[in-house]
Parts: structure tokens; C-alpha cells; sequence
């Protein structure tokens, strides 16, 4: 069952195409942001790498390569997910990610599932928004 909103990040992506794994592309994505997490101010930076999938939806990374900074310390999380491009030419994805930190303000989500929609318009525009799951 979805739980409470507990975030939502925003800003500009960035994207450079990886080696292919096979006859499919394989994709680097940069995300920086700003926003509220957990109730705290936080700024968000990642990478994710993206592969396509034979039927055309894309399956997506981030292997702790994603910081949130708050005033009273950082969080690193984990991400996966599965998406696909949109009509526009932006992309959206659906998953699960974990935080780990030491940072007061944002405690409350070590040990803690979360489910996220991202969301890239074609302008390279995304919002990162985060529920926990009960």
C-alpha cells in the first residue's frame, strides 16, 4: 500500500548515450535537484545508467550513486526502476529506492521502502516525486 508523500526533487537531467550491451542502447543519466525530503530543504544529485529492453521499455540504475544534501548532514541512495520515452520525447519511470544517512533530518528514512514516479519532459525538465511504501 502506498503510504504518505515524503519528497518531491526537481530540476535538470542530463543524458549521454553509454555503450551498447548487445544491438541495445544503453543510456548515463545526470540528475541535479532541489525540493523538500522528509519534511527538510535538500538538494539531490545522481547518476543512473538506463538499458533498452527488447520491447522498448528501458530498465534503470542508480547503484548508491545518488546524494541528498540537507543542512544537517547527506543521504546516498539506491534506485531501480522501469520506464519508457514519452510521445514528447521525455522519458518516465516507476520504482523503488533506499536512503542510508546519519542526518537527523532525514533519519526517518533509513530502513524505509520507497516508491517514486520520475518524470523528463522533453526539455530535460524531471520531477522526482516519493512516497513511502507500508
Amino acid at each position: 500500500m502506498l503510504g504518505e508523500k515524503i519528497g518531491s526533487i526537481s530540476g535538470p537531467v542530463s543524458n549521454k548515450v553509454m555503450p551498447a550491451e548487445g544491438a541495445l542502447p544503453k543510456f548515463s543519466t545526470s540528475a541535479e535537484g532541489t525540493g523538500t525530503l522528509a519534511g527538510a530543504e535538500v538538494q539531490s544529485m545522481a547518476t543512473y545508467s538506463s538499458t533498452m529492453r527488447a520491447d522498448g521499455t528501458l530498465y534503470g540504475e542508480c547503484p548508491n550513486q545518488g546524494v541528498i544534501m540537507t543542512q544537517d548532514g547527506v543521504a546516498t541512495f539506491t534506485a531501480t526502476g522501469m520506464g519508457a520515452f514519452t510521445a514528447d520525447g521525455g522519458s518516465t519511470f516507476r520504482g523503488a529506492c533506499y536512503f542510508q544517512t546519519s542526518a537527523p533530518s532525514l533519519s526517518s528514512l533509513n530502513g524505509v521502502c520507497c516508491v517514486y514516479h520520475f518524470d523528463v519532459d522533453a526539455e530535460g525538465n524531471s520531477t522526482w516525486d516519493i512516497w513511502e511504501w507500508n
